[in-house]
């Protein structure tokens, strides 16, 4: 069977040799006679994974010791809701910079509980740029400021991690998380849905600054507290442990093939080729982001004319090319680039749309 090079934001493409492995041990997990997901999540055998997945997303990523570490059941959506309440008393002031779909989502998960200062917004101008430091509008006693740092829809990222001084930096890094160097220790927390660059849907990974347990927080069930959540060891209830599985693959893998660092360059290069497609084509295609904050993981572009929008995925998927339809806030198109896309699927896709427009142009 041939496999197309898939563009889908999210749950997006996962390393072939993830998968391949992934197939090899479905029926027999290490000579054990079960599949890993068939396993109890407190024995032996999966103690052992999630552990080694602990260990080498800390190596990936540098996190250090002073950092918790938690794979969670379900999105990143969940976890925004969590952090006003494990994060912020009732009613306290919280600072959200709104770049995209995505950080008017965090907005909301929040507004039940606190009060929410939006202190920078780019909808007015469509969310094609990021609004300068100096328009940005800071609480003086906010207990958090929160970003996100690739908006997936828009196509808009930050280049730079923002300087708020000591009010602690709590950043949605889901569509982008491990794709470049990251000094973590300038974070309070980092979250991530699993399912665009670390793995399959269904866990989400929040790493957090081990003092900022210690705050109160809101009322809450125990099985929204961080706190429980670390002392349980991601355990608290019945983790998805074949999503946890597939993570922890997926961490090897990028291990394997050089780390971050490596990731970064290959980013960068599948990007630059993207947005060289498409800045030559004359308007033919287009992209509307500042090119200053341009997404390396996430490339919308639209096409000078829409009734071509149909023709291009049918034609796209005949040559392998799939999951190229922009999300229906945006729509146009979109070609998701996360670390498992490989540079010759970007290659292809750059090549297609230069023929596309030499046949219909």
């Amino acid at each position: 069977m041939s496999r197309a090079f898939n563009f889908s934001a999210g749950p997006a493409t996962l390393p072939e040799p993830v998968l391949q492995q992934a197939q090899a041990e479905l029926l027999d997990w290490h000579g054990v006679g079960a599949s890993i997901v068939e396993l109890s999540h407190r024995g032996p055998e999966f103690m052992q994974v999630a552990a080694e997945a602990e260990a080498d997303l800390r190596t990936l990523m540098a996190i250090p010791d002073d950092y918790a570490m938690l794979f969670l059941q379900g999105g990143a959506t969940a976890q925004q809701a969590l952090i006003a309440l494990n994060f912020a008393a009732p009613g306290q002031t919280v600072d959200y910079l709104v770049t995209g779909h995505w950080g008017k989502t965090a907005l909301k998960q929040v507004q039940p509980y606190v009060a929410a200062n939006v202190a920078a917004n780019g909808e007015p101008g469509g969310f094609r740029d990021i609004p300068a430091r100096e328009s940005w509008k800071l609480s003086q006693d906010a207990a958090y400021l929160h970003y996100t740092a690739n908006e997936t829809i828009h196509g808009v990222e930050f280049g730079e991690i923002p300087d708020v001084g000591d009010v602690p930096l709590i950043a949605d890094f889901s569509s982008s998380i491990a794709s470049e160097p990251l000094d973590v220790s300038k974070f309070g927390v980092i979250y991530a849905g699993a399912q665009k660059n670390l793995g399959p849907v269904g866990v989400s990974v929040v790493i957090v600054r081990r003092e900022l347990l210690e705050r109160a927080g809101q009322p809450r069930a125990e099985i929204f507290d961080y706190r429980a959540h670390v002392k349980g060891e991601s355990m608290l209830n019945t983790p998805p442990t074949w999503n946890w599985y597939l993570a922890g693959l997926v961490f090897k893998w990028m291990l394997a093939e050089g780390g971050v660092a490596e990731f970064a360059q290959r980013n960068a290069r599948k990007s630059a080729l993207l947005y060289q497609v498409i800045d030559n084509s004359g308007g033919y295609y287009r992209n509307e982001v500042a090119a200053a904050v341009r997404s390396r993981m996430n490339v919308p572009f639209f096409l000078h004319d829409e009734a071509l929008d149909k023709p291009f995925l049918a034609e796209a998927q005949a040559a392998g090319l799939i999951s190229l339809k922009g999300h229906r806030a945006l729509g146009g198109m979109r070609a998701s680039i996360y670390n498992a896309m490989p540079e010759e699927g970007v290659q292809a896709l750059a090549a297609f749309m230069r023929d596309f427009q030499q046949r219909h142009g």
